[in-house]
C-alpha cells in the first residue's frame, strides 16, 4: 500500500490520527481549566502512566484546547539533570512576552516580568543552567530573596495577577516531572498550594512516571489534596480498535478481523506500539484489507525498529550492572518482581543490589509499586533485554 498515505504516527508525543479513548480525561481537563478562570475551584492534574501510552499527546490536546479557548500556556520538560528554574524561566519569559502581545503592558504584567526578572537575579547563582541574559527591570523585595519555595511563591502570584488582569488563566504545562529534584518540587507544590489560597488563576498539568505519586507524597505531605492524580493506562480494546482502524477506513482501506485481533495481542493495546504496528503493517500489505499474515510480518518489523531506538536509546545509557538487573527482571517475566527474587537470580543479597536498583529507579527505568515490589517503565521491555542479551552475564 502506498506508504505516502500511511496515517499512523508513532514517535515521541507525535499526535495520532485518531486520539481514541481519551476524550473523558481531555474534558475533565477542559472543565477544570474553564473553572479557573472564571475564578472558581479547582484542583492542579497529574497524569502519570508507563512510557507509551500517550501522556505527552495528552499534554499537548490538553494545552492546544486551552490556547484556543484563549487561557495563557506554558510548556516545558523536565529532563534528566536540570533544575526547575533553569526549565522554567526562559518558557515563562516567553510566554508573558506572548501575553503582552496586543497591547501595551498594564500594571499586573509588568509587575509579573519585573518578578521574573527578580527571580533569575536571585536563582543564577545558586542553579547554574539558569538563563543569565534578561531585559526586564526588577523590584525590589519581589522574587528576589534567594530562596526558592518563596521566591517561585511570588513570582507565581504575580503572574496570577498578570492573568487576572487579562481576565485569563495561566497553566504550567510540564512533562517528565518526576526528574524534578526532591526539594525544587516541594518548591513547586508550595508556590502552587499559596497561589491557590491567594485566588490567582494559575494551575498545573503535569504528566510523568508512576513514582511521581510517590514523589510528591514525599516533597510535601499535603499534595495528594492539592492534585488530582489520573493514572494513564493502555486503551480499553474498543478504543484501541478505533486507533487502528479509523485512520486506516479513513484512507479507504481495511482490515481482517484477525490482523486486528493479532495487533491487540502484540501491542497489549499501548498507544505508541499500536502506531507502531498500524505503521508497519500497512507498509508490508500490498492491498486492502490488511491480513493476518501482513500484521505477522509487521510484529518483526514494528520489533527490530524499536529495538534499534525506542528501546535501545534507554538501554544504552545503562551501566553494565544496570543492564544485568534488568536482564535478572526480565528472566522473571513482565513483572512486577521482588527485590529478593531479583536478587536471588543475580546470586546476590538484596542489599547489595540496592544502589543498582535506586540508580534505576532515579532513570526512569523501572519502579516500585509497593515496598519491595519492582516493575519495568516501559512495556514490552522484559522481551527486549532477552533479546539484546540472549544469556544473563552473573
Amino acid at each position: 500500500m502506498d506508504p505516502r498515505r500511511n496515517p499512523y504516527a508513532p514517535g515521541a508525543g507525535a499526535p495520532p490520527p485518531d486520539l481514541a479513548g481519551r476524550d473523558a480525561i481531555i474534558e475533565r481537563a477542559a472543565i477544570a481549566l474553564d473553572r479557573i478562570r472564571a475564578g472558581r475551584a479547582a484542583r492542579s492534574f497529574i497524569y502519570y502512566g508507563l512510557r507509551g501510552v500517550g501522556k505527552t499527546v495528552l499534554l499537548n490536546k490538553i494545552r492546544i484546547d486551552a490556547e484556543a479557548r484563549g487561557i495563557a500556556t506554558v510548556l516545558a520538560e523536565a529532563p534528566e539533570g536540570r533544575t526547575l528554574p533553569g526549565m522554567l524561566v526562559p518558557a515563562l519569559r516567553l510566554a508573558l512576552l506572548r501575553l503582552s502581545r496586543g497591547e501595551a503592558a498594564k500594571v499586573g504584567l509588568a509587575r509579573a516580568m519585573r518578578a521574573l526578572a527578580g527571580f533569575v537575579n536571585a536563582v543564577r547563582l545558586k542553579y547554574d543552567d539558569v538563563e543569565v541574559g534578561f531585559d526586564f527591570e526588577t523590584e525590589k523585595g519581589l522574587a528576589d530573596s534567594g530562596d526558592l519555595d518563596t521566591d517561585l511563591a511570588d513570582l507565581l502570584n504575580a503572574i496570577g495577577e498578570a492573568a487576572a488582569e487579562r481576565k485569563t488563566a495561566f497553566v504550567l504545562f510540564i512533562d517528565e516531572l518526576q526528574y524534578v529534584p526532591k526539594k525544587q518540587l516541594a518548591a513547586l507544590i508550595s508556590a502552587l498550594h499559596r497561589v491557590s489560597q491567594n485566588q490567582k488563576p494559575v494551575t498545573l498539568v503535569a504528566a510523568g512516571l508512576p513514582q511521581l505519586l510517590g514523589q510528591m507524597g514525599r516533597a510535601k505531605s499535603y499534595a495528594e489534596r492539592l492534585f488530582e492524580f489520573i493514572e494513564t493506562t493502555q486503551l480499553d480494546e474498543a478504543a484501541a480498535r478505533d486507533a487502528i482502524i479509523n485512520p486506516a477506513k479513513d484512507e479507504g482501506a481495511q482490515y481482517k478481523e484477525q490482523a486486528v485481533d493479532e495487533i491487540l495481542k502484540q501491542t497489549q493495546c499501548y498507544p505508541y506500539f499500536l502506531q507502531e504496528w498500524g505503521k508497519h503493517s500497512w507498509d508490508i500489505a500490498e492491498k486492502s484489507p490488511i491480513t493476518l499474515a501482513d500484521v505477522k510480518h509487521a510484529t518483526l518489523t514494528a520489533l527490530a525498529e524499536m529495538d534499534a531506538s525506542f528501546f535501545r536509546v534507554r538501554f544504552d545509557r545503562l551501566a553494565p550492572s544496570e543492564k544485568n538487573y534488568l536482564r535478572a527482571m526480565a528472566e522473571l517475566g513482565a513483572g512486577p518482581h521482588r527485590s529478593g527474587d531479583i536478587a536471588d537470580i543475580l546470586g546476590k543479597k538484596v542489599n547489595e543490589v540496592a544502589p543498582t536498583r535506586s540508580r534505576l529507579i532515579d532513570k526512569g527505568m523501572i519502579y516500585s509499586l509497593s515496598h519491595g515490589d519492582n516493575a519495568f517503565t516501559v512495556p514490552l521491555f522484559d522481551g527486549f533485554m532477552k533479546r539484546v542479551m540472549p544469556t544473563l552475564d552473573i
